[in-house]
């Protein structure tokens, strides 16, 4: 039972919010209606958009009483002619849910298939989306629906997972939609969560360095970037202001509250953090940057022809993290990535104290799914106070949100 001021803030906070709503072909259909009914009692302007499919469990009429709206279904109205503008709909809204979203639907959205009037909604959407998958267990176990949500996720898609009941086979099994009652707490939560960061300025490093031995060789890891370009996505959704110093990487940032600097080398990524993190409240050390550089860098490309054997001599890089924190000023909070092969708590904990940091999230190589190149991550939280928290394997995106709600509190 909510409080009357958490209530009366939560109204406030959807009040004439745009809000699109899909609703695909699936018996999950009916309890669409009570997610509307939801929405708009709490001031949402909501827009139905239905798959022909759709219409044959749930009638445009109940829908439209409940929207107060034309619900949208064709790309244009057969009587009148009057088109209906996917792009003007991406434009428009403020989120996207699409509840049910059943397997045919994810698998064109994953492949971007623009067959229906939602799925090109969904490809022209600005916005957040969201969608609460709705099927049968086999289809859900399925490799082809699992490869389709894993694909969505990594385009930054939120899957409000199905919950294990009994389905509309009779069988039992994971795969019955989210209640309605639980997607709009999810729906409330995302649009608090714009508000939790406002004003607040987030200086982040992400992905690799390469350390250049001639002009087309480096030294190098395997770190992706996603880790970092995760936590900056989160604190811009969240209302901050955010720079990203990132090394070379292939991924876009999609937040215009995030200002991106691209740098290759660990120097350069010093010189580059140096400014932002001075005046940041919060700084995120999640770059994987070379420990080591050569000593010398050839000016050409270094040949193999009459040479035998090569020597390389490393000198140390700089440390981007104790650099920076060390002159951390009160007030600023300052966090630290250990990714570690063995003794991984030690080693963790000795970063938190010799780098001056408040927390540090410490992941394995040893946890299958943890580390470079992967969409998952399993991170245990150690703060400066002693106290640790320990997460499962999530995606980055769950793993980005957990870390920013950890320092929040």
């Amino acid at each position: 039972m909510q409080k009357p001021e958490i209530k009366a803030a939560v109204e406030s906070i959807l009040k004439g919010k745009h809000i699109v709503l899909g609703i695909t072909g699936g018996i999950a259909a009916y309890k669409s209606v009570t997610l509307l009914r939801l929405l708009v009692k709490a001031g949402a302007e909501v827009q139905v958009v239905i798959t022909p499919a759709g219409k044959e469990f749930i009638t445009p009429v109940t829908l439209s009483s409940l929207s107060g709206k034309p619900v949208v279904s064709e790309f244009f109205t057969a009587n009148t002619g009057e088109w209906h503008s996917h792009v003007d709909l991406g434009l428009w809204a403020d989120l996207m849910v699409i509840a049910p979203a059943t397997a045919s639907t994810i698998g064109k959205m994953a492949n971007g298939i623009a067959d229906n009037m939602l799925v090109t909604t969904y490809l022209s959407a600005k916005e957040h989306v969201m969608i609460a998958p709705a099927m049968d267990l086999d289809m859900m176990a399925h490799p082809s629906t699992v490869r389709n949500l894993a694909t969505l996720e990594s385009y930054g898609v939120e899957i409000i997972e199905p919950a294990a009941g009994e389905l509309a086979s009779h069988l039992m099994g994971k795969g019955r939609m989210e209640e309605p009652e639980n997607i709009f707490s999810r729906i409330e939560r995302f649009f608090m969560k714009q508000c939790d960061m406002l004003g607040k300025k987030v200086a982040i490093t992400a992905g690799p360095t390469y350390e250049k031995l001639d002009p087309v060789r480096f030294i190098g890891n395997y770190s992706s970037g996603k880790m970092g370009f995760a936590l900056a996505e989160e604190c811009a959704a969240r209302g901050a202001e955010v720079t990203l110093v990132c090394g070379p990487v292939s991924l876009q940032t999609a937040n215009p509250n995030i200002h991106r600097i691209d740098v290759e080398s660990a120097e350069e990524m010093l010189e580059a953090s140096r400014e932002p993190f001075a005046n940041a409240d919060m700084g995120i050390f999640a770059a994987a940057v070379a420990d080591y550089r050569p000593e010398s860098r050839a000016e050409s490309k270094l040949k193999r022809e009459g040479v035998e054997e090569m020597s390389l001599r490393l000198v140390k890089n700089p440390d981007i993290a104790a650099t920076l924190a060390s002159v951390k000023r009160e007030g600023q909070l300052f966090v630290g990535f250990a990714l570690e092969t063995d003794n991984a708590h030690a080693n963790a904990l000795g970063k938190l104290r010799k780098k001056n940091l408040d927390m540090v999230v410490l992941n394995s190589l040893q946890d299958k799914g943890a580390g470079f190149g992967t969409d998952t991550n399993k991170v245990t939280i150690l703060r400066k106070d002693g106290t640790e928290r320990s997460f499962p394997l999530k995606s980055k995106r769950e793993v980005a949100a957990d870390i920013i709600a950890e320092i929040l509190s």
